[in-house]
């Protein structure tokens, strides 16, 4: 996912995604320890994810106060 593709959402957008990244991040740590998991790239993609998300979210709640 791309930082550019998350700036379009709105604010509600953003939260629903985050919600849904971190439940995928829950799952993925469930199957690490079960030992389940397969593709273990997408633990590190998913936690990127959430970083950009947060930052967007940031950025944006910065521009609704300023102005």
């Amino acid at each position: 996912m791309k930082a550019a593709d998350i700036r379009i959402k709105t604010l509600d957008e953003l939260k629903d995604q985050l919600i849904d990244l971190k439940k995928e991040a829950l799952n993925l740590r469930f199957q690490k320890a079960s030992g389940q998991l397969e593709a273990t790239a997408r633990v590190r993609d998913v936690r990127r994810d959430i970083a950009r998300v947060l930052s967007v979210l940031s950025e944006k709640r910065q521009t609704a106060n300023q102005g």
